[in-house]
């Protein structure tokens, strides 16, 4: 006697009644928890895209506007007797005066502009006529001057910055009822900037120095730009390029194809998970005590943002490069190996080259996600105030300078709105590079794929 017959026969299912063509309870209840899931699915992404909707329109309504910025055209006469009193036009003597000089003449000039386009002052004082103008105006016509020294005794036109509040106002930040409440700005001057508006002396134009023009002080917003910010964070994306790609890369190659496996290398692999999981600040804790205090580089620089910034995104290139190597299939080693290759001709010559595409993928999402990065910026002192351009590279690296993350964090810091509607602009530029890198990550990836 077998085992199956001791163990007794199996009985038969029971013979299923009905259609196939139609569902059981069972059926029915399985297809309804599939449908359920589906539907809890869809609204997830709802969610997810109106949130992201919602996100975007916020920072392009309140940041769009600082594209556009308010300049008024007035015609300035370059007074030699307050400019130049020598009449040498000598540049070293033309530099001691200070933008204090030239404010007179710009006074001068809005009063010669109100009588051509205006009947009359309408109860504001001089200085009040004077305060449509940015505070920027002097220091640009300084520049001027010194840049052009034989314009002296000449009028010439100049397209000047309006004050912040006058550019508000036509950006709806600022309106009638508001002024009355304001002691930097009168109900007076917004209708006589409407006044010159219509008379086309008063134009907003887009602003090509948001991108180009330094930071500027509590009372100049209108002048701010992202000059120095942009240069910065240029500065600090190569730094992190030229030091994170080729060691996390050489990382990666030895703890996938070479290193044994045993107790240290697994140790350095957990290790490497948790420092991609370590929160940014404690890199720029890391950078302060050893980059600043041990190293005595300077703060605010971008050699020191760069070489944290370095440390934050080596984890990142590290595993993403290590995934991109074990993603190739074990034949074409083994067909290299097969005919004659040695273990680092097979790595350098067929399996590092298919794995490229991830490669570049995982480094420009890291340099993506170190350029958005603000915790370990503030905390070596980049959130310094720097008007000053920094030098050409190499020696541009260890001068002051912000970055655009840190120049966001900044401008939401300061009471006027106006620095908010540049916060908002920047954020703007600022997700227009990230789009930008992931783009190129996208086309490289798809350059350099190669299907097996």
């Amino acid at each position: 006697m077998t085992d199956l017959t001791t163990a007794g026969t199996v009985p038969a299912a029971a013979p299923r009644k009905g259609s196939l063509l139609e569902q059981d309870e069972r059926t029915r209840r399985r297809n309804g928890a599939e449908a359920r899931f589906r539907a809890l699915g869809l609204i997830a992404v709802t969610i997810g895209v109106l949130a992201l909707v919602g996100l975007l329109t916020s920072i392009l309504m309140n940041g769009v506007s600082s594209f556009r910025q308010t300049f008024i055209e007035v015609e300035v006469f370059l007074d030699p007797a307050k400019l130049d009193k020598s009449g040498n036009r000598d540049v070293e003597e033309i530099s001691k005066v200070t933008t204090f000089g030239y404010a007179p003449l710009i006074d001068a000039a809005m009063a010669k502009l109100l009588e051509e386009h205006a009947s009359s002052l309408e109860g504001l004082t001089t200085k009040q006529v004077g305060d449509l103008i940015s505070k920027e105006a002097p220091a640009k016509l300084r520049r001027y001057v010194l840049a052009n020294p034989d314009k002296i005794g000449e009028t010439v036109p100049f397209r000047l910055l309006a004050n912040g509040r006058i550019d508000g106002f036509f950006k709806g930040r600022v309106t009638m009822e508001s002024a009355e409440l304001d002691r930097n700005v009168s109900p007076e001057q917004l209708r006589l900037a409407q006044k010159l508006r219509d008379a086309g002396v008063l134009t907003v134009a887009f602003n090509w120095e948001f991108f180009t023009a330094p930071d500027a002080s509590d009372t100049r917003p209108e002048a701010a730009g992202l000059g120095v910010a942009i240069i910065g964070s240029a500065y600090m994306m190569q730094i992190v390029l030229v030091l994170s790609l080729p060691i996390g890369v050489a990382a990666s190659i030895y703890l996938e194809e070479f290193a044994p496996q045993n107790r240290l290398t697994d140790l350095i692999e957990v290790n490497i998970s948790n420092l991609a999981a370590v929160p940014s600040i404690v890199f720029g804790i890391l950078g302060l005590a050893i980059f600043i205090n041990f190293a005595g580089l300077p703060q605010s620089a971008p050699i020191v943002g760069g070489l944290v910034l370095t440390l934050m995104t080596l984890p990142t290139i590290i595993i993403a490069t290590r995934a991109a190597l074990k993603s190739v299939p074990p034949s074409i080693r083994d067909a290299a190996l097969g005919v004659g290759a040695s273990k680092m001709q097979t790595v350098f010559h067929h399996v590092l080259p298919l794995a490229m595409p991830g490669i570049l993928t995982g480094t420009i999402i890291g340099l993506a996600q170190a350029l958005g990065e603000t915790a370990p910026l503030l905390l070596i002192g980049m959130v310094a105030f720097v008007r000053e351009f920094p030098a050409g590279p190499p020696e541009g690296f260890f001068d002051p300078a912000s970055a655009l993350p840190v120049q966001v964090y900044n401008w939401t810091q300061r009471g006027d709105p106006a620095f908010v509607e540049r916060a908002s602009g920047a954020i703007i530029v600022l997700l227009v590079f990230l789009v930008m890198m992931n783009i190129v990550a996208i086309v490289l990836r798809r350059r350099f794929e190669r299907r097996w």
